[in-house]
């Protein structure tokens, strides 16, 4: 089922994403929803300039998208999560967000993935221990391969940091509640991001939302 849904520029890029997807069963119920769990790889391979890695989808299944830290337009009250990544755009680039969704940040070529891409309902990490992980290291390891910075945030997420060049790479602590005070904020991974891109003689980011 898996296989089937990943978009086809993925199944060319990744011969062995099949066998892989087809070890991993999801129990119903899951988030996000069925259409949305490969969402970020609809982003056209050639475009990606940055990817942000994170851990897993937002358990509210009013939060989850398919895209890592982003949530719908009209999501009044913020996950704590996508808060404290906006304090720290702020704080880094001056920018007040005017919503939690990070669709704009896409459209410029920020692939928005978590390293597990499902989970059950109201139960973060849920499906950490289903197989998730060999597909997404899977995707690094070839993303790695190209001129792309990689942005990654938390323990689940740096554990594809060896597969990065260093120069393309910028790691650090989640920035949930439980870890940002821990060096998140004042990390400025934004500006970081824009100055390796200029390094490699790509366009920057403009992280505005």
């Amino acid at each position: 089922m898996l296989y089937e849904l990943l978009p086809e520029q993925w199944r060319k890029a990744l011969p062995d994403s099949e066998a892989i997807l087809a070890q991993i069963s999801i129990a119903s119920p899951f988030v996000p929803n069925q259409e949305s769990i490969f969402r970020a790889f609809n982003l056209p391979i050639a475009r990606i300039k940055v990817v942000i890695l994170g851990q897993d989808p937002y358990p509210n299944p009013d939060h989850a998208t398919g895209l890592s830290f982003s949530v719908r337009r009209e999501t009044s009250k913020l996950p704590p999560t996508l808060s404290n990544i906006f304090k720290e755009l702020s704080s880094d680039r001056g920018i007040t967000a005017s919503s939690g969704d990070l669709t704009a940040w896409q459209d410029q070529g920020v692939f928005l993935l978590n390293r597990v891409l499902t989970t059950t309902p109201n139960v973060s990490q849920a499906h950490s221990n289903i197989g998730w992980q060999d597909f997404t290291s899977q995707v690094i390891e070839y993303l790695a391969k190209r001129p792309i910075v990689f942005i990654l945030w938390g323990k689940s997420a740096g554990e594809v940091a060896n597969l990065i060049p260093q120069n393309q790479l910028i790691q650090g602590v989640h920035p949930s509640p439980l870890s940002a005070y821990r060096g998140f904020f004042g990390s400025k991974p934004f500006t970081r991001a824009n100055e390796k891109l200029n390094a490699l003689g790509i366009s920057e980011i403009d992280w505005r939302i």
